[in-house]
């Protein structure tokens, strides 16, 4: 795909907010607010793969009920610490 690096952030701002789930709008909007714009390509093309799983499943893994798949540990453990923080 060619898209623009403006337009790829705005679109991954947008699908982190309109989820399914009320609660993963709250922690992937939070999430894509604080970080996007200084995430690097790979940082942001696993991002983009992220978003495309279920919100269940996300769910589960940010909040430790869980294990995350290997390729989103690192991720998913971020989004978790960040979550956390907004909670507190």
């Amino acid at each position: 795909m060619n898209e623009l690096p403006e337009h790829r952030i705005k679109r991954l701002a947008m699908r982190s907010m309109r989820r399914g789930i009320k609660e993963m709008d709250i922690i992937l909007s939070a999430y894509a607010t604080q970080n996007l714009d200084t995430m690097d390509e790979a940082t942001i093309q696993l991002y983009d793969i992220l978003l495309d799983e279920n919100d269940q499943d996300l769910y589960q893994w940010v909040t430790g009920q869980v294990p995350a798949p290997e390729k989103f540990k690192q991720m998913i453990a971020k989004i978790s610490v960040q979550m956390q923080g907004k909670s507190a």
